[in-house]
C-alpha cells in the first residue's frame, strides 16, 4: 500500500517486482538485489536510536540521515513518528560536453610577493571538490616544498577505514598522501594509497578551481592556486556506474564538517546533477543543501548541467477544454525510458499515451496508486502522485519497461485534455541525455527550465557556461527559471568551452561543459573569502552575502535585460565583486 510519507518514486519502486525494477532506468537505484536491502534518505526530528535495531544509520546535519534496511522493515520506518519523509536515491551524471583572465582574477595574483594587500591566491581557504576523485600525483596539487596541498581524500568506493560517522569508503590524510608521494615505485605508491581518478573529470575540475600551474611553469594556474584542498570521490554502488544523491549528501555533510572543524572558510564545488524531480528546490536533496549552505562559512557552487540543447524537456500552458499532443521519439535500441509530468495539483488534466502504431493507452486514471498497463510488447508503470508536505505540485510518473530487451522505437505522444484549469502550466522531463540514445527526445523541446538538480536549490550559486573566446552563451548550458516559483537561475555564467586544465596522468587537456564553468566560480568564492574572512576585511563574506557580491559584480552585455534564464545576472567578474 502506497504511503504519503514516501516520495512518489519510492512508492512506485516498492509496488513493482524486482525484475521490473531491474529493467527500469530509475526505479532500481538504492536497492541491493543481493541483500534485499534499501539505502534511503530520511528527514527526521528527535533521536533515531529507536530504529537502530533494524536499520544502519548515518546521521547528517540539519535533521537528515541515510538509512540501510531490509525492504520488509520499510513499513516500520514509515510508521515511526520521528520520521517525517523518505526518499530513495537518484542517479547523478557529470555535466561534461585562458579563461582566468575573462573572469577578472589575474589582477589579484602576485606570486612574487603574495603578502601584498591586494594579492589573493586562496591562502587560508579550502576548496572541496565532490567529483570523480583526483590525480594526487599531479604537480599542480603539490606545493613548491613537495608537500601535497590536499588535506583529505575520502574515496567512498575504496576499501579501508571510512571517516568517523560514515559507513563506506576510505579516508586518506595529507600525511598519508605525502608518504605515497615519496615512493618512486608506482605500484608501491598505489598499494599504500589506492585512489585513482579514472575519468579525469575531478582532476580537471580541481585544476580550474585550485591548480597552481607548477607543471606548466605557471602558464595554466587555477583560480585559487594556494588554497588547501579536500576531495571526495563519490561512490558508484549502482550497476550504472554513476553515483547517487545519497553519496552526494554524505559528501556535502563531510566537507561541511571538515571546514567547520578546521575553522576555515570552505568553497564547495559540485559538477553532478540529474533530471528527476520538480526542478523547484523542494526535494530532500535540495532542502538539505540549502540547510548546509546556512551552516558555517561556506559557499556551494553547482553547475546547471548540459541539457538545454538535448531536447529532454518540454512544457506548455493549457486552458480549460484545450487538448494538446506532446510528441516524443524513442530511439532504436533504447532499453529504458521514463517520463515525469509536473503540474499544479489544482489543475485537472486527462492524460493518455499514443503508441507508434496508433494504439491509445488511457486515459491514465489513478490516484496515489501504481498501475501497470501493457502496450507494444512493453509494460508501462504509471503513478499519479499527490502533493507532499514539502511540495504543492503533482507528479505523473510513467516508466517504460521492455519485455524483449529494447523498447518500441518510433514516434509516441502524450495526449493531454485540460478539464478544469486554474494555473495551466505543465512540464515534462526525460532522464538526462547522458543516459539516453541521441534519438530519444521531444519533438518540440523547451530549452528553458533545463537546469539539472541540485542547481535548482535556492542557496547555492548556480553556474551556467559561456564561450569566453566569443562571449556567446553556450547552447548546451542548462537554463532557468526554476519550475514552481520561476526563480532566476543560473545565478551567473563562467567560461565553460575549450578550457585548458589538469589531466589525470599528468599534463593538461582541453575540456568543455558546465562542469568546468563551475570551478571558476568556486575559485572566485575562495578568493573573496580569503579577502573578507582570512584577511579580516569582512568576516561575514560567505553564504548569501558572497553570492550577492558575485551577482553585483557580474558583467552584463549591452542592452540585454538582466537577470535572464541563460546568463542569470551576467558573467563572473571577481574584480567588480568586492563589497
Amino acid at each position: 500500500m502506497e504511503s504519503q510519507k514516501l516520495e512518489n518514486l519510492l512508492n512506485v519502486s516498492l509496488q513493482v517486482t524486482e525484475t521490473e525494477r531491474k529493467e527500469s532506468l530509475i526505479l532500481d537505484s538504492g536497492f541491493h538485489s543481493d541483500t534485499k536491502q534499501w539505502d534511503l534518505i530520511i528527514k527526521y526530528s528527535g533521536d533515531l536510536s529507536s530504529i537502530s535495531d533494524y536499520a544502519a544509520v548515518t546521521v547528517l546535519q540539519g535533521g537528515y540521515a541515510i538509512v540501510t534496511l531490509n525492504e520488509a522493515d520499510i513499513p516500520r520506518l514509515t510508521a515511526n513518528p520521528l520520521v517525517e519523509f523518505i526518499e530513495k536515491p537518484k542517479t547523478l551524471y557529470t555535466a561534461v560536453n585562458t579563461a582566468v583572465t575573462s573572469s577578472c582574477i589575474l589582477n589579484y595574483r602576485h606570486y612574487s610577493n603574495p603578502e601584498l594587500p591586494d594579492s589573493l591566491l586562496g591562502r587560508g581557504t579550502i576548496i572541496a571538490c565532490i567529483d570523480s576523485g583526483i590525480d594526487y600525483t599531479h604537480p599542480d596539487f603539490i606545493d613548491d616544498s613537495g608537500s601535497s596541498r590536499i588535506l583529505f581524500i575520502w574515496d567512498q568506493g575504496a576499501a579501508g577505514t571510512p571517516p568517523s560517522g560514515y559507513r563506506q569508503g576510505a579516508e586518506f590524510s595529507r600525511e598519508q598522501i605525502n608518504a605515497a608521494l615519496r615512493l618512486q615505485n608506482r605500484s608501491e605508491r598505489e598499494q599504500l594509497l589506492p585512489h585513482w581518478d579514472f575519468s579525469g573529470h575531478g582532476t580537471a575540475v580541481l585544476g580550474i578551481a585550485a591548480g597552481n600551474g607548477r607543471a606548466s611553469n605557471r602558464n595554466y594556474p587555477g583560480a585559487a592556486p594556494d588554497c588547501d584542498i579536500i576531495v571526495v570521490k563519490l561512490g558508484t554502488p549502482d550497476a550504472s556506474g554513476f553515483p547517487r544523491t545519497l553519496e552526494l549528501m554524505q559528501a556535502i555533510d563531510y566537507v561541511s564538517r571538515k571546514g567547520a572543524a578546521l575553522g576555515r572558510p570552505t568553497a564547495i564545488n559540485l559538477s553532478f546533477g540529474n533530471n528527476y524531480g520538480g526542478h523547484d528546490g523542494e526535494s530532500l536533496l535540495e532542502q538539505f543543501i540549502d540547510q548546509i549552505a546556512g551552516i558555517g562559512r561556506t559557499a556551494i557552487c553547482v553547475g546547471t548541467g548540459n541539457e538545454a540543447a538535448a531536447a529532454t524537456h518540454t512544457g506548455g500552458l493549457l486552458k480549460t477544454g484545450q487538448t494538446e499532443d506532446v510528441y516524443f521519439s524513442i530511439s532504436p535500441y533504447e532499453t529504458n525510458l521514463c517520463l515525469q509530468l509536473w503540474k499544479q495539483y489544482v489543475d485537472d488534466i486527462s492524460i493518455s499515451l499514443i503508441t507508434p502504431t496508433g494504439i491509445r493507452v488511457g486515459p491514465l486514471v489513478t490516484k496515489n496508486k501504481t498501475v501497470k498497463v501493457s502496450a507494444e510488447d512493453m509494460e508501462l508503470i504509471i503513478f499519479y502522485g499527490e502533493p507532499s508536505p514539502y511540495s504543492m505540485s503533482q507528479e505523473i510518473f510513467i516508466d517504460f519497461i521492455n519485455r524483449s530487451y529494447y523498447l518500441q522505437p518510433g514516434l509516441w505522444s502524450v495526449h493531454l485534455e485540460a478539464q478544469n484549469i486554474i494555473d495551466g502550466k505543465y512540464d515534462i522531463w526525460m532522464p538526462g541525455s547522458i543516459s539516453l540514445n541521441s534519438m530519444s527526445r521531444f519533438y518540440y523541446p523547451d530549452g528553458d527550465t533545463t537546469l539539472t538538480i541540485p542547481s535548482t536549490a535556492r542557496k547555492v550559486i548556480s553556474v551556467g557556461a559561456y564561450n569566453h573566446h566569443n562571449n556567446n552563451y553556450a547552447t548546451f548550458s542548462g537554463r532557468g527559471p526554476t519550475r514552481l516559483n520561476q526563480s532566476i537561475k543560473p545565478d551567473l555564467a563562467a567560461p565553460g568551452v575549450d578550457i585548458m586544465s589538469t589531466a589525470a596522468g599528468g599534463g593538461y587537456d582541453r575540456v568543455t561543459g558546465t562542469s568546468f564553468a563551475t570551478p571558476f566560480v568556486t575559485g572566485a568564492a575562495a578568493l573573496l573569502m580569503e579577502w573578507g574572512i582570512v584577511k579580516g576585511n569582512d568576516p561575514y563574506l560567505y553564504g548569501e552575502k558572497l553570492k550577492a557580491c558575485l551577482l553585483k559584480g557580474a558583467r552584463r552585455r549591452g542592452q540585454q535585460h538582466y537577470p535572464d534564464s541563460q546568463w542569470g545576472w551576467g558573467r563572473l567578474c571577481l574584480e567588480d565583486s568586492f563589497p
